[in-house]
């Protein structure tokens, strides 16, 4: 599997998100959440209408960083696996990245976001 550097774990704000563009050709982004050594990754893209769940740059979580948060109708998502605990999409879940964590870089699929 063809992979690529999606950042440095240090650049994820511990107990933070962060997110990152598409990538070329792709359509959306992704975005990673840190909690100590631990990160997820999945695509920025709601379940119920495929809108971008950041209100502002890096932004996707609740005011306590305890949930991922919908910019558009305020859907709630826990953190480890995506699912959709509250709001339209209640049961969904967001798409999670594979990623692995070399001496300390988070790394993707090649083709993650497209």
């Amino acid at each position: 599997m063809s992979r690529r550097a999606l950042c440095r774990i240090d650049e994820i704000p511990d107990g933070g998100s962060k997110g990152f563009g598409p990538s070329a050709g792709g359509f959306t982004g992704l975005f990673a959440v840190r909690r100590g050594d631990e990160v997820v990754v999945y695509v920025n893209s709601c379940p119920h209408i495929g809108v971008p769940l950041d209100w502002a740059p890096d932004r996707f979580l609740s005011r306590d960083g305890s949930r991922i948060v919908c910019s558009m109708h305020g859907a709630e998502f826990t953190i480890a696996d995506g699912r959709c605990t509250r709001g339209p999409c209640l049961g969904d879940r967001l798409e999670a990245v594979m990623i692995e964590i070399e001496d300390g870089t988070v790394l993707v699929p090649a083709d993650a976001g497209l």
